[in-house]
């Protein structure tokens, strides 16, 4: 039985999709995303909002197997260290991407991704946002790295707000003190980005994803204690980035967002693997809360 044989086809045959393309990593040859085209939508379908794709590209997370764990685990490393989007496999990701887009609008293509997936579809959004077409985005259980996982490891709410806004005040007055917040091009291309609305799909019990359920829920709390305009520069840097520049190497983080729709399952999970597994996002009646979230660039 071969890759593609492996995979059962009837979910995407149910939304009468068919598979136009399979993306194949150059290293060891594992299969690490796929293109589906849109063969056939009820009318009705395009009366309601959003309009199905024409074009819809998933891209896979990582696989624990004797062929692809290697290369799995070292574009995880990459992820860490900001350095994804110098891999052979995101560039075959985001030619896919391009090209589509190109070919059909960015209104007639989705993209999609788990886990590793996940940043390999954030960071092919985030570039596609800097040249204007603002793609619809799905992302499940989607990486935030973090110095200090904070949603792990503190548990007290008063303790983890206190920890966070020390953090946002620190994180300003670094930037501050080094004019890094005073580069316009830096600004403008943050606007930008906050155009762009991906879909967020996060599970607290998953210590891969959960950050981003305080980093959003954050700035609104900095909204309302009246420094909205101090997190506003916060949220553009991390800590890492700003060392990282200060000694000369270029490092933007991977999970800074500045709007997006977040999904956050809130059924218990047993462990890791059922809260960062992609099954959780099949579940029928799947108990969950929904918040947009959007930068205010003023």
């Amino acid at each position: 039985m071969n890759q593609h044989e492996a995979h059962a086809s009837p979910w995407w045959e149910r939304f009468h999709f068919q598979l136009n393309n399979v993306l194949v990593d150059d290293s060891d040859l594992s299969y690490f995303g796929a293109i589906y085209e849109l063969k056939y939508a009820h009318p009705c379908f395009y009366q309601s909002s959003p309009h199905p794709p024409r074009y819809a590209i998933a891209f896979r997370g990582t696989l624990i197997t004797n062929f692809t764990r290697y290369e799995d685990m070292k574009l995880n490393m990459r992820c860490v260290f900001a350095k994804l989007e110098e891999s052979l496999r995101f560039r075959k990701a985001f030619e896919a991407v391009w090209n589509t887009v190109v070919t059909v609008g960015p209104a007639n293509v989705w993209i999609a991704g788990h886990s590793l997936g996940a940043a390999i579809a954030m960071l092919a959004g985030k570039n596609m946002a800097k040249s204007r077409y603002h793609l619809k985005t799905y992302l499940f259980n989607p990486p935030f790295i973090s110095v200090l996982p904070i949603e792990q490891m503190i548990k007290n709410e008063t303790l983890t707000d206190g920890v966070r806004i020390a953090g946002s005040f620190m994180t300003a007055g670094i930037a501050a003190a080094m004019n890094v917040h005073g580069e316009e091009t830096e600004e403008d291309l943050f606007n930008v980005l906050s155009e762009w609305m991906p879909h967020l799909f996060v599970n607290p019990s998953d210590p891969i994803c959960s950050e981003f359920i305080g980093y959003f829920q954050h700035r609104e709390k900095m909204d309302e204690m009246g420094v909205g305009k101090l997190e506003r520069i916060a949220t553009k840097f991390s800590f890492g980035s700003l060392v990282s520049g200060a000694i000369g190497i270029d490092m933007e983080p991977l999970h800074i967002v500045p709007t997006a729709y977040m999904t956050v399952n809130v059924s218990p999970s047993e462990d890791f693997r059922q809260a960062h597994g992609i099954v959780q996002w099949w579940q029928p009646h799947l108990p969950c809360q929904s918040n947009l979230y959007k930068f205010k660039t003023l």
